[in-house]
């Protein structure tokens, strides 16, 4: 009979550490700890499911939890995602000497089907920002939030965290903390500074009513005097969505699709893209080209007479 123990308050200890190693030493987002640390949960309900210990725990148990997600009908991507967790895991547990044997040394990560990212055409971006009631302070703060995410192609994270110190009305530039911390400058153009100008003048200080709010810094602020959350962002984006008659499943990340797609189509260097989007590597600004690639095949077909 298995001598094993179920989960035990060491192993939540190994997790707490491993946690702080993803925030300090990898530097990793908000966004991407609480995936690792949910993938973890699932991975620690098997072991205490099947009485086994975290430390001892041989490859042939790995296989089983994996294939067991399998059945669940898990996403590839999802699969792929727990498994890195896992071999971050098991790597930490290694370095700091808390076992000898790495189970996941020789587990394969399955590759990812790369999916094209889904974007507006520039017919579609003009008429969803044909929407707006720019004399409603409401819908002139809406038409902001998606403008500088179109015109300077920001994560919806991003946006939310977006600070009026953050932007530099004279260089026309705007800040910005992306993923794990990294910084970068992004511009923008004469239309998105006339907007916003106009939001600051005309909205932004009739729905901030509480100015004292230790908020009061955010550029894009709730009816409560808050900063606006990606929930209520996605919320804004589908009624205007239905307002413009776009039918597709879009979301805020969209225009940042958008305007990397758009960049491809006018011929910018790739450098340049990778920089604005902040990727730290150039291989995953390239699904654009690929983008580009079909665009230019269905306008090859669409209007050339041997297409």
């Amino acid at each position: 009979m298995s001598t094993l123990q179920p989960i035990s308050e060491h192993s939540k200890d190994y997790i707490r550490e491993f946690q702080e190693y993803l925030v300090v030493e990898k530097n990793l987002s908000k966004n991407t700890l609480i995936a690792y640390t949910q993938d973890l949960k699932k991975y620690m309900d098997f072991l205490k499911k099947n009485n086994l210990d975290l430390l001892t725990i041989k490859k042939d148990n790995l296989v089983v939890f994996l294939k067991d997600l399998e059945k669940q009908e898990i996403s590839n991507r999802s699969l792929v995602r727990l498994i890195t967790t896992l071999k971050q895991f098991y790597y930490f547990l290694l370095i700091k000497n808390y076992i000898q044997y790495n189970p996941t040394e020789n587990i394969e990560t399955p590759k990812v089907q790369k999916k094209l990212p889904d974007y507006l055409t520039i017919e579609e971006i003009q008429k969803f920002f044909s929407v707006f009631d720019l004399n409603h302070i409401y819908e002139l703060r809406d038409r902001c939030i998606f403008e500088v995410m179109y015109a300077s192609g920001l994560r919806i994270s991003e946006v939310c965290n977006l600070k009026l110190s953050d932007i530099d009305f004279m260089e026309m530039e705007v800040k910005i903390y992306g993923k794990g911390g990294r910084q970068r400058i992004v511009p923008f153009g004469e239309p998105t500074l006339e907007l916003l100008k106009k939001y600051l003048n005309k909205s932004r200080n009739f729905i901030n009513k509480k100015p004292n709010s230790k908020n009061m810094d955010y550029l894009f602020i709730s009816k409560k005097g808050g900063k606006l959350d990606r929930k209520s962002i996605w919320k804004i984006l589908q009624k205007y969505c239905v307002r413009a008659g776009i039918i597709r499943n879009i979301s805020p990340h969209t225009f940042r699709h958008s305007f990397a797609t758009h960049m491809i189509q006018n011929n910018a260097d790739l450098r340049v893209v990778q920089e604005l989007l902040g990727h730290m590597d150039i291989s995953t600004t390239q699904i654009y080209t690929h983008l580009d690639k079909k665009y230019l095949k269905e306008a090859h077909k669409k209007f050339h007479p041997r297409g």
